[in-house]
């Protein structure tokens, strides 16, 4: 390998790894850079799909040409032999067999082209479904680079910051919401274990039992005057 030979080598070799250090900075021109070879790519595979259909299509339209000239054919012939039109019998023979081995050349023609045009557009389908693939990755990894970013950038900024005060003082306030709570639940304890409260209960269920034995005297007595008036009818 000469000289200028290695030197064009190793200029390429700096070359690619700068571009790809400015790639790795701006992942978005790489992704964009795919994306643009894919999308040039399937140009030029829709424009070979569009020639390969034009094919079949023309084939297809030829052999129905033919395939009807042949049946045209055969109708004249029989028509031909049965006046006893030998010498245009003869004729019509040569032609029939002559479109015979078209429409049988074309048949293959038109089998082959059909294949080939649903390979292309199998082919041309699974490059349309790979640029939308590859949109959506970049789409991802673009917003995941960015929330990485982002959180790099907020560690930054706490890293040269201390809490040590701050994590004290909401302790304090942790702790004195807990004394006040815990002093409340205390108050209410002591609330409802009192001698005042426990004659209050007391009250309470008093009156209940004397309302509920002033009802049975209210039904005992309704009950001895219905009986009463019972007896006097």
């Amino acid at each position: 390998m000469g000289f200028f030979s290695r030197v064009g080598n190793l200029w390429k070799g700096f070359l690619s790894l700068w571009i790809s250090d400015i790639e790795k900075d701006h992942p978005e021109i790489a992704y964009e850079n795919a994306i643009n070879s894919m999308i040039e790519k399937y140009a030029k595979l829709k424009s070979a799909t569009a020639a390969i259909i034009r094919r079949r299509d023309d084939l297809d339209e030829r052999y129905k040409k033919a395939t009807a000239e042949m049946a045209q054919t055969e109708a004249e012939l029989n028509t031909a032999v049965e006046t006893n039109q030998d010498d245009l019998a003869v004729v019509l023979i040569q032609k029939k067999n002559g479109l015979a081995a078209e429409v049988t050349e074309l048949k293959a023609d038109m089998e082959t082209a059909r294949s080939d045009a649903d390979s292309a557009k199998s082919s041309l389908l699974s490059v349309q479904s790979e640029i939308g693939k590859l949109k959506a990755e970049r789409d991802t990894m673009l917003a995941k680079m960015q929330s990485a970013q982002a959180r790099m950038r907020i560690q930054e900024s706490l890293s040269g910051l201390s809490v040590d005060d701050e994590v004290k003082a909401l302790d304090n306030v942790r702790n004195h919401i807990k004394n006040t709570i815990a002093e409340a639940n205390l108050t209410k304890e002591l609330s409802d274990s009192s001698l005042d409260s426990r004659l209050a209960a007391l009250r309470s269920q008093t009156g209940d039992v004397v309302a509920k034995q002033e009802l049975a005297a209210l039904k005992a007595r309704k009950a001895a005057a219905n009986a009463q008036q019972t007896k006097t009818m």
